[in-house]
């Protein structure tokens, strides 16, 4: 079967370096097997998100050089299809309706965290009867949450190695669509992956605690699963990590200073493909791709 990679950015802004990096190492390392690149714009957050940022996302992709085969349907359009998702999982029991709100998870005594910090959720509404969950549906919606077991999920990442966690332990129950209708990511981008075919997900290393529970929804959809890879963290030079809110060195200002093989030279060097910064295009860089030449630490950089 033919090697299918995506790029999935969220239009809530203009791109920063860090997503460029992603996006880059995602298209280097599917079109070095000979492989197919999938756009997929991830917009569930309507108030985050617009189109006219979704469109300024791809012409700048464009400019990169980092051109994609095919392109997904946005997932503000496919609500239909993860409602179906989620109805095959509740008819054989799989989720549940929950009432809490994030300020009773905060404030519920002993209520165990996460390593991130966040509350784990400690399975309030899990047991509720049927004739107090009658009584809820009667005040407001519900969210809907996953039912996940004290599970050890295992995988080695392509460029991390072995990685596990306890899906009851280390993130408990966890929300597929939340209380005003929008769909969580976890469902989200498992559903459209298995959807496109995906056959290798690239994606920076912020992610990899997620995919314990996406590997978890694709056994329950029964599904091929993917090929993982995490890429390091672009940083600044003090070490702050890349944010769209803080406008470090986003698309705007890079196209401003570089051309689009000047930047892809600084990448290419940040990310060991070359020995010294050069300009360099997209395809000039397939040949040299290698998922043993990336450092595994975050990489400080500065333009």
């Amino acid at each position: 079967m033919a090697e299918l990679g995506r790029f999935a950015p969220t239009p809530s802004g203009r791109m920063h370096l860090g997503n460029v990096f992603s996006a880059l190492i995602a298209w280097l390392s599917v079109k070095s097997l000979g492989g197919e690149m999938l756009l997929r714009i991830e917009d569930l957050d309507t108030l985050r998100c617009s189109r006219e940022n979704a469109e300024i996302l791809k012409d700048d992709l464009r400019w990169l050089g980092l051109f994609w085969d095919r392109e997904q349907p946005d997932q503000s359009t496919r609500s239909a299809y993860y409602e179906q998702i989620l109805d095959t999982l509740r008819q054989r029991g799989e989720v549940f309706p929950c009432w809490c709100t994030r300020g009773d998870l905060k404030n519920a005594p002993n209520a165990p965290h996460a390593s991130d910090g966040h509350p784990i959720y400690p399975g309030t509404c899990r047991t509720l009867t049927e004739e107090e969950r009658r009584e809820r549906f009667a005040l407001r919606p519900p969210l809907w949450r996953l039912a996940v077991p004290a599970r050890r999920v295992e995988f080695v990442d392509g460029h991390y190695g072995p990685y596990a966690e306890d899906l009851a332990a280390d993130c408990g129950d966890f929300i597929l669509r939340r209380a005003d209708g929008v769909f969580s990511y976890q469902l989200a981008v498992t559903a459209d992956d298995i959807d496109a075919g995906v056959t290798q997900v690239v994606r920076g290393r912020d992610l990899l605690s997620s995919t314990p529970r996406q590997l978890y929804l694709y056994q329950l959809l029964r599904a091929p699963v993917p090929r993982f890879y995490h890429v390091p963290l672009l940083t600044a030079p003090d070490g702050r990590r890349l944010s769209k809110r803080d406008r470090d060195l986003d698309m705007g200002l890079l196209r401003e200073r570089c051309t689009p093989e000047e930047l892809l030279g600084a990448l290419a060097f940040a990310a060991g493909l070359l020995d010294r910064r050069e300009s360099v295009s997209a395809p000039e860089l397939i040949g040299l791709f290698s998922w043993e030449k990336l450092p595994l630490a975050d990489i400080p950089i500065e333009l």
